[in-house]
């Protein structure tokens, strides 16, 4: 597992790319498990603090339970372009509950700062992403470019098709 910042000193380019895509719309796509085991997916807004992927969420939310319960997770940049032009960004990982009150705050500070609001209530979750795996694929330009990366692997570029590499 690696933290976003030690993804970014690996894949600074790729890095570079996820978190324009987790910006553009403000907005990520959290995949979760459910306890029966089906998938649930919900909207969520990400924060880059202090070299941590982070995300928010309201107190014992159906989202924040199933982390509670099983951390594995994706985070998927929300797309709109049926035709791929935006870059399709993905975190395959595990959610770290942060309970650390420096850490939380710092949470706050920058959410404050990015949206002129902060949480008001104690009570919140903050997730810290420990990251397994990133994917980025943009089409539409007649060359598609697919990239992968995973902690203590190189960025790879794979080809489309039935002959990946």
């Amino acid at each position: 597992m690696a933290t976003w910042a030690e993804f970014e000193g690996k894949a600074p380019e790729l890095a570079a790319l996820g978190e324009a895509r987790f910006r553009a719309t403000g907005l990520v796509i959290v995949g979760t498990l459910r306890a029966d085991g089906r998938p649930r997916i919900s909207p969520v807004e990400p924060r880059f603090v202090d070299g941590e992927l982070q995300l928010g969420m309201m107190w014992q939310s159906r989202k924040a339970l199933d982390l509670l319960r099983d951390p594995r997770c994706a985070v998927h940049s929300a797309t709109a372009d049926k035709d791929g032009t935006e870059g399709d960004f993905k975190v395959y990982g595990t959610a770290e509950h942060v309970s650390d009150p420096g850490r939380r705050e710092r949470h706050c500070q920058v959410t404050e700062q990015e949206i002129g609001w902060r949480p008001d209530e104690e009570e919140f979750h903050v997730f810290s992403i420990d990251i397994a795996e990133v994917g980025y694929a943009i089409f539409g330009d007649g060359d598609p470019k697919i990239y992968s990366w995973v902690p203590g692997g190189d960025l790879r570029r794979l080809t489309p098709g039935p002959d990946r590499t």
